[in-house]
Parts: structure tokens; C-alpha cells; sequence
């Protein structure tokens, strides 16, 4: 497992670069029906843009360096836009003409579910030579693994292109820190396992830690089943496995035992968006990683993270200064 190096700083956020346009309507509709959308806001999304603007509304100062690709069109330019605001450096977002910027049409129903129509567009053809290995930093994070189209190919070798880029990082001294997505794909599991190797923190939910393994869990506080999925991950290769749910978290390091960490309830009133609880989790773990903080204190910072995005209607939107979370 790759030990963070004092003397480097920041972190690169790499992979989906993903522009949110989330809409608030009354209820579900049924085929064929009309439904009113009550409110639209537009945002960055995707997990690099979740993180590295979460851990900037955290108050988080070292560099941040963006790394995707981009179309040539106006979702670009707000991609580009949100990261030159937040300090984001953006050297390693290419530009390409042959797709569109990836955007998705987020459905929310306050107080219930929300639903993703997602159009990949320049993030299926994002490959290894788009990443920069000439940029300094401590720490890589990729996301989404199981939503990069080309990334997720897996070769004749029975690697893929994110495995190696993962194995470069590490190789260049990088803390790496991967997370997945709840995508219902034929090949999830061997394209995860691809990667497990290279893996110096993964973050997951219950969903895909089941469809990662082929292990059930029943619940979202089966512990038991949460458990055995993640010590199945381990076994992989990944050296710290962190599964996060609405009712717990986990925390299972290589030759360690597993440390359960439960959030503080939430009001459903409160709730304008889930769209990025389980990203902001991530990026209040990652935030206490980089810091040295010991693993029951980032999971406490990912849960009030992803506690308060659920009152925002973007991803990172309702997400306040680290002095906030931490009260």
C-alpha cells in the first residue's frame, strides 16, 4: 500500500467530468404521462468535480489539479468555468470534437429518489495517454471505474487501460483512491477486480459492493453481508476498503478488523437532493486522509459531508466549511 508522502501536496481528480441538470419534479410519472418540473439547476458533476469542488467548499487550499475530457461545447465551458472559480487547475482537461461533453438529466423527487438519464459522450473515448503524469501531487483519485467507456475495456491481458493508469500513479509514489458507480454492467465485476491490485483506498456502496463481488447483501445495514464483500475486495487486492450506505459505513484495512461508523439522523424534510451524498462522503474521507486523520474521524467528516449535500440541489452545493462539519 502506497504511503502518503509529506512532502508532496495536493490531489489529482481524474475521470468523469460530468455536467448535472437536475431537475425537481412532483412525482414519477407513468408511461406516457406528463409531470411538472417545479425547479432546474445546473451544475458540475461526476465524481473528480464532486470531490475536488467538495473538498474546496470544505475549505480544502492545496492544489487540485482536473483531469478528463472535454467536448468543445457550452457544457465545456461550464465544467471550465466551475473549476477556474473554485482554484481548480485545469492543464489536464483536454478538449475533443468528437462527442459532446457528458452530461446527465438528473429526476429528483424531494424527500424520495432520484433518476439518471446519462449521456457519456467524451468520457467513453478518455483514454491513458489524456493523463498527465508531469503533475506533482500527493494523492490520485479516479472516478467513476465502471462509467469510462474506453477505461473499462478489458484486454487480451485481462487488465485495463484504468489499471494501468492506477499502476503508473502508485508507481510515481501516489496515494491512489478509486470509486465506483451503481451501474448494472455485464462485465462490473471482472473490470473492478482489473484494478483491485492498484487500489490504495476504494470507495463503494452496498449495491456495488454486491454486484463487485456477486456476494449478497441484503440490506443497507447488513453488516454481515457488508463484511464479507468488502474482506472479498481485500482479497483482490485493494488495500483499504471503505463501503458506505445511508445507515453505515466501513472501514476494512488490509490485515485489520473492520471498523463500523453509523451517521447522525437526518430530517427527510430537510433533504432538496441526494445527487451527491455518497461523492461528498468521499470527499470528507479523502479530505481526513490527506490530513493523516485516523480512519473513525474521516468517516465522521464523510458522513457530515454527505449529510449536508443532501440539502443542496447540486452535488457539492450545500456542502459549508470544514469549521461547519466538524462542530
Amino acid at each position: 500500500m502506497t504511503r502518503p508522502d509529506p512532502s508532496k501536496v495536493g490531489i489529482i481528480c481524474a475521470g468523469n467530468w460530468i455536467v448535472d441538470i437536475v431537475h425537481t419534479i412532483d412525482s414519477w410519472p407513468r408511461k406516457s404521462d406528463l409531470v411538472h418540473i417545479r425547479d432546474e439547476v445546473v451544475g458540475v458533476g461526476g465524481g473528480p468535480a464532486n470531490v475536488a469542488l467538495g473538498l474546496r467548499a470544505m475549505g480544502f487550499s492545496d492544489p487540485l489539479c482536473a483531469v478528463g475530457l472535454l467536448g468543445q461545447d457550452l457544457h465545456a465551458q461550464t465544467v471550465l468555468d466551475a473549476c477556474h472559480r473554485a482554484g481548480i487547475n485545469t492543464i489536464g482537461l483536454r478538449q475533443s470534437d468528437k462527442a459532446p461533453t457528458g452530461h446527465t438529466h438528473v429526476m429528483t423527487v424531494p424527500g424520495d429518489s432520484r433518476t439518471f438519464f446519462y449521456h457519456p459522450g467524451t468520457n467513453d473515448l478518455l483514454d491513458g495517454p489524456d493523463f498527465r503524469h508531469d503533475v506533482q501531487a500527493r494523492m490520485f483519485y479516479l472516478g467513476y471505474i465502471n462509467l469510462l467507456g474506453t477505461m473499462d475495456r478489458i484486454g487480451a491481458d485481462g487488465s485495463t487501460a484504468a489499471a494501468k493508469v492506477l499502476a503508473r500513479a502508485r508507481a510515481a509514489g501516489l496515494v491512489t483512491c478509486v470509486d465506483l458507480v451503481s451501474t448494472d454492467m455485464p462485465n462490473f465485476a471482472r473490470v473492478v477486480a482489473a484494478s483491485l491490485p492498484q487500489i490504495d483506498y476504494l470507495f463503494l456502496n452496498e449495491v456495488e459492493a454486491a454486484r463487485a463481488t456477486g456476494l449478497p447483501i441484503m440490506t443497507d445495514n447488513d453488516r454481515d453481508g457488508i463484511v464479507a464483500a468488502a474482506r472479498a475486495l481485500a482479497a483482490g487486492g485493494a488495500g483499504t476498503v471503505v463501503i458506505h450506505t445511508p445507515a453505515v459505513s466501513l472501514w476494512l484495512a488490509s490485515g485489520r478488523m473492520p471498523l463500523f461508523s453509523t451517521p447522525d439522523p437526518v430530517d427527510p424534510m430537510t433533504i432538496i437532493s441526494p445527487v451527491g451524498a455518497g461523492d461528498a462522503f468521499c470527499a470528507g474521507v479523502i479530505y481526513g486522509l490527506y490530513q493523516g486523520w485516523n480512519p473513525s474521524r474521516c468517516m465522521t467528516l464523510g458522513h457530515r459531508a454527505a449529510a449536508a449535500s443532501l440539502r443542496g440541489a447540486t452535488a457539492t452545493s450545500g456542502i459549508p466549511p470544514l469549521a461547519d462539519l466538524t462542530r
